[in-house]
């Protein structure tokens, strides 16, 4: 038991108090009196309401800005929870009591009420935008004895939280016990990222301190003064006792060495006998009692020390990353142009509840393989931390796939290299030790010592920096460990502004068109009255969506047509057209019109809203109950029936300078609110447009101190009435993406450049040279210069028949079937292997000289893949035949042009028939 605690508070030091004690003080109780009467409830004192917190002066990148602050009743950050003294009907005790008042003891009698996680909440506000200064290691540590309550930037949001005053908590019932199925409590806990069982231990203690021999008035007073940010101290919980002289007294006994047997003992025995109107214990009852104060008093003193040594080493860790970044920001023009190495680490560090819901989570952090051809530049050696341990088989297809840089760049096939010294796929040895947690792949490099101890010497001497994936507190510890700058946003930073709801803020700060919604969204009234108002506004959607603050990838998206369902709807148009814009605003059909909307709306979504994923979300409930706890955003689909949806990809370089990296049009096998797949670059939407658009937004995520690598979805369409296009910022990632890495390897193969500001992605080189020779070799004109190439990427296929296939025996069925990629024309097919256990997932780029060609390209290899593994009465469950039809509606294909293509390329059509 004393090393699953330590492990739990290892993982999650914010989180483990009463909780993690709670099983000792259910398996051994002191003798328990059952209640007469209940106490009275708490109350807030008249004229006291939540406070702020005096922000500090903080070394810091930047200042969030206060309108970064989530609003409304579930901001718990900095409020002040009422916890009216609690009344439940107790067991009748093993014990003869007098006629007098009840009494009642127990072991969890030494309160402690446990420290939830640090509230990223704050404001955070930069001058000019650049990245300022950073106090050097020396001046950290001086700052740090002067101001031993340093805290990170982040956390000065929650001061600007302002909560209205409540006279009792939802998350107690009307017996006034701990209510867990309460949204409240349920927003509580998400809010802290806890366990119900450390919510609970925080609100129990009023529950079961009822007892006569309590102050009840100043214990309203400590609770209702108490917030989660600060522990009251022991005298300040002891005060509220009726015998505070007598219990201090007995707890320092009981805390003393066990080398006095008789000590525990004894005040176990004292401790009940200053109750003089209880029988006294027997001697078995005197040992029991003071087995159970011993290893509670030891257990908790334990965990106190193991919890603050872990906090102040969290602390350490932020302050080395800031110290570090800006050595990294003061050096990167030289480190960017010199010998260096690159340590990728493709982790997934969301909050627990969101990875436990990640099927695969192993394999979703491994599809970024592409990060390997980062070698494309000379300078360049590259670590791959995988989360997945790889075959020799599968290291030995990577080794031959990046030995290929020479032969691309020489169009001959021949020239191949060996360049095994240029990068490591490290897997660390802990990737198997904690199958039922959930560990990001960062937290498992930091708990894999012999991992840690390769990546020292491998970087003994070297300019290095790491890049991670999502962020986590254990990239700053791994890269603290390891000596180097992480190459990416603090984890408060990402986790405030990269939810549905903080990407919004961001926008709305760059002043750049989004969707009509709403953000922050936390109560089932909020949702119906802020929906209610979206719809009179904007009467022309059809469909409103439904997003999860911190789902990704569509699992936390769901959506409803509203207009279709809306039985009032007619009654509206007709209202609305009745009156003016000016007079339709204060007119008192409006008011009415909102009731008839809200009084529609909760029938309407429990029978029509369809979550995109059904399996996790089977109900409308199901969906709202994660809806409200983790808090959500409402915003339109767009009304038109051409429909586009892209993603461009950024870096802001440590220096503060933004970059674009990649750009593609969206594929969507599995809906339209999914992506499965891009084209590269992207097409749709004019570049000039998407450069400013992407710029602005780039500079509002530096002003809030995002650093690193991260992509903004957009959507275009045609506006039905103005036949104009129009562009809306959709959706914000900062992390390292899927697209991003399959376009390294795009550019890898084809030695090529991508222009994001054009879009272009021009012909290879030596692609051009071989047609050129070939045309001088036939004695006819050089052909004029070719168009700009583009490529067909997706790292999502799936298909469960390819476990029933090795890998060489697939490559050498692709390659007897054409299915390749051709050195000399730098085009072709190339394939993406994660990982050779269940072998079920696929990667795939494919690069040709114009859209249409390289769409059906793709189309027939999922077709002949397809074809060759699966057998004709086990068709296996698969998504190639949805990307198959995904690529038919793109290209439009018309009946006449379906019979054309059956007469010149069969295969083809047949491919676009499956």
């Amino acid at each position: 038991q004393q090393v699953e605690m330590d492990f739990k508070i290892m993982l999650d030091p914010e989180n483990t108090d009463k909780a993690d004690l709670k099983h000792l003080n259910d398996e051994t109780r002191l003798p328990l009196i059952t209640k007469k009467k209940s106490a009275p409830m708490c109350t807030q004192k008249p004229g006291k309401g939540p406070t702020a917190t005096t922000p500090c002066a903080l070394p810091a990148f930047h200042s969030l800005l206060e309108e970064d602050t989530p609003k409304g009743p579930l901001s718990l950050a900095g409020q002040r929870l009422i916890l009216p003294a609690a009344r439940r009907a107790l067991p009748a005790p093993p014990v003869v009591c007098r006629a007098a008042p009840d009494l009642k003891i127990s072991a969890a009698d030494t309160i402690t009420f446990p420290k939830p996680k640090e509230a990223i909440h704050g404001t955070h506000s930069s001058g000019e935008g650049n990245i300022a200064a950073l106090p050097s290691s020396n001046s950290t540590v001086s700052t740090r004895k002067s101001k031993p309550e340093w805290r990170c930037p982040a956390q000065q949001l929650e001061s600007e939280v302002h909560i209205p005053s409540q006279t009792q908590d939802p998350c107690l019932d009307g017996d006034i016990a701990v209510h867990q199925k309460t949204p409240r409590f349920l927003a509580l806990q998400h809010q802290h990222d806890s366990s119900p069982g450390s919510t609970v231990g925080f609100l129990e203690p009023t529950e079961n301190l009822q007892d006569p021999t309590i102050d009840r008035q100043k214990l309203a007073r400590i609770t209702c003064d108490s917030d989660f940010n600060t522990n009251p101290t022991k005298t300040t919980v002891l005060s509220a006792l009726k015998q505070q002289p007598a219990v201090e007294r007995i707890l320092k006994r009981a805390g003393q060495s066990s080398s006095r047997q008789r000590g525990s003992a004894g005040a176990a025995a004292e401790l009940w006998r200053s109750c003089p109107r209880v029988q006294p214990l027997s001697q078995q009852q005197q040992q029991w009692a003071a087995a159970v104060i011993g290893a509670s008093w030891r257990s908790r003193s334990h965990l106190a020390r193991l919890r603050n040594a872990l906090r102040e080493a969290r602390r350490t860790h932020l302050e080395n990353f800031y110290s570090r970044a800006e050595h990294l920001a003061a050096n990167w023009n030289r480190i960017r142009t010199s010998r260096r190495t690159i340590i990728h680490i493709p982790s997934l560090g969301y909050s627990q509840h969101v990875r436990e819901h990640i099927p695969d989570l192993a394999l979703q952090q491994n599809l970024q393989m592409g990060r390997l051809c980062d070698i494309l530049d000379a300078n360049v050696d590259v670590i791959y931390i995988c989360p997945l341990a790889l075959s020799e088989e599968l290291v030995q297809y990577y080794n031959k796939l990046l030995g290929l840089q020479a032969a691309v760049r020489s169009g001959n096939p021949e020239d191949t290299a060996d360049l095994q010294d240029r990068f490591t796929i490290l897997t660390p040895e802990a990737i198997n030790s904690f199958p039922e947690h959930h560990l990001c792949l960062a937290t498992v490099l930091r708990y894999s010592p012999r991992s840690m101890q390769r990546l020292q010497a491998l970087l003994q001497g070297r300019d290095a920096f790491v890049v991670g994936g999502v962020p986590h507190l254990d990239d700053l510890a791994v890269a603290d460990q390891l000596q180097v700058p992480l190459l990416g946003s603090e984890p408060a930073v990402a986790q405030l502004y990269g939810t549905k709801s903080g990407s919004k803020r961001i926008f709305a700060s760059a002043g750049v068109p989004t969707p009509p919604g709403e953000r922050d969204i936390h109560s089932r009234e909020q949702l119906l009255r802020a929906l209610s108002r979206l719809i009179l506004e904007h009467l022309e959607v059809q469909r409103w969506l439904f997003k999860v603050d911190d789902e990704r990838g569509g699992n936390g998206t769901a959506f409803c047509d509203v207009i279709s369902h809306l039985k009032c709807y007619p009654w509206l148009r007709r209202e609305r057209q009745g009156h003016g814009s000016e007079e339709w605003r204060d007119s008192p059909a409006r008011e009415l019109a909102l009731v008839k909307i809200s009084q529609e709306l909760p029938g309407l979504l429990a029978q029509h809203v369809q979550p995109v994923n059904e399996k996790r979300f089977p109900t409308w409930e199901k969906f709202l109950q994660t809806f409200l706890t983790q808090g959500g955003v409402i915003e339109a689909f767009p009304f038109s029936a051409d429909i586009t949806n892209l993603t461009v990809d950024l870096l802001i370089e440590p220096t503060g300078e933004v970059t674009l990296l990649a750009s593609g049009d969206q594929l969507h096998a599995e809906g339209p609110l999914r992506s499965s797949g891009t084209t590269i670059p992207q097409r749709s939407v004019d570049p000039e447009l998407l450069k400013v658009l992407c710029l602005k937004i780039g500079e509002a995520c530096k002003s809030k101190g995002v650093l690193g690598y991260f992509s903004v979805d957009f959507v275009a369409f045609t506006h039905p009435q103005t036949r104009q296009q129009q562009v809306w910022a959709t959706d914000l990632d900062l992390c390292y993406s899927d697209q991003l890495a399959l376009t390294r390897l795009l550019l890898y193969m084809t030695d090529g450049n991508l222009d994001c500001g054009s879009s272009c992605l021009p012909a290879p080189l030596g692609s051009q040279k071989s047609e050129s020779q070939r045309v001088q070799h036939e004695g006819t004109k050089p052909p004029a210069p070719s168009s700009p190439w583009c490529a067909v990427a997706s790292s999502q296929l799936r298909h469960s028949s390819l476990a029933g296939i090795s890998y060489n025996l697939l490559l050498h069925t692709c390659e007897a079937r054409g299915l390749g990629f051709d050195l000399q024309e730098k085009q072709g097919t190339i394939f993406v292997l994660y990982e050779d256990q269940k072998r079920h997932r696929l990667g795939m780029v494919t690069i040709g000289e114009d859209l249409q060609g390289v769409l059906l390209t793709f189309a027939r290899n999922l077709f002949i893949i397809h074809q060759e593994i699966s057998a004709p009465n086990m068709q296996g469950e698969t998504n190639f035949k949805m990307a198959i039809r995904n690529i038919e509606a793109i290209l439009g294909v018309t009946a006449e042009n379906k019979l054309r293509l059956e007469e010149e390329q069969p295969w083809e059509a047949d491919a676009l028939k499956e």
